[in-house]
């Protein structure tokens, strides 16, 4: 059998599973359940968000505690279903001058990516992704963000990319300090096929067409 035969067979069997559970529950259960399986949207601490952001100038760089990944809507029979992929393996840095956010790059490694179902973990990496050829994604920033005033709001325009495929954004993230660690959070919406990802459909389930990429950094002075 070849590899994309195998692939496809472990992708087909998990849906199917899922599909029988669904009916046997029922739809609306199932989408409970779903749901509540979800990683929530990433915010600030209260800690955080208590104290100004104190960034001095110098490098940052992502440190433990750091996550990013996906939010998208399954639709199984009518009925929504929200999905998380979540990973820690992302690196990079920031430089900070004169108050403002100068540059940075954030990258993330995107076979390490899961979600609560293996077999759609495999579509991700194999099929959507393709992470063979592209293994990382990166944003990276384009223009200056200004930090003063203590503001937790700020703007980052840059370019994503996404397996091989570049595109401008602009993420309205949130940043707070909290002891010697600036955390930002952020969420950027995506049109899949903007990065050339075909979002599947089986019939019974269909993936929207638009999701969100997720990030929560925890940035430590160099």
């Amino acid at each position: 059998m070849s590899r994309n035969a195998k692939v496809w067979a472990g992708v087909g069997t998990g849906v199917v599973v899922l599909a029988v559970v669904a009916v046997v529950v029922g739809p609306g259960l199932y989408a409970d359940w779903g749901n509540s399986r979800a990683d929530a949207a990433p915010t600030l601490e209260v800690s955080a968000a208590a104290d100004p952001v104190e960034a001095t100038d110098g490098t940052w760089t992502v440190s433990d505690g750091s996550f990013a990944g996906y939010r998208l809507e399954e639709v199984l029979r009518g009925q929504d279903v929200t999905v998380t992929g979540r990973t820690e393996q992302v690196t990079g840095s920031v430089t900070v001058a004169d108050g403002s956010l100068a540059a940075g790059e954030i990258e993330v490694d995107m076979a390490s990516i899961a979600t609560d179902q293996p077999p759609r973990d495999t579509y991700f990496r194999d099929q959507a992704v393709q992470v063979r050829d592209h293994p990382t994604a990166t944003f990276t920033l384009t223009e200056p963000a200004d930090l003063g005033d203590g503001a937790t709001a700020v703007q980052l325009t840059g370019d994503l990319t996404i397996r091989g495929v570049t595109q401008p954004v602009t993420v309205d993230a949130q940043v707070a300090a909290s002891g010697g660690t600036v955390q930002v959070v952020g969420s950027v919406p995506v049109t899949f096929a903007d990065f050339g990802i075909e979002a599947p459909s089986l019939g019974f389930v269909t993936v929207e067409d638009t999701g969100a990429v997720e990030f929560d950094l925890r940035l430590t002075a160099s």
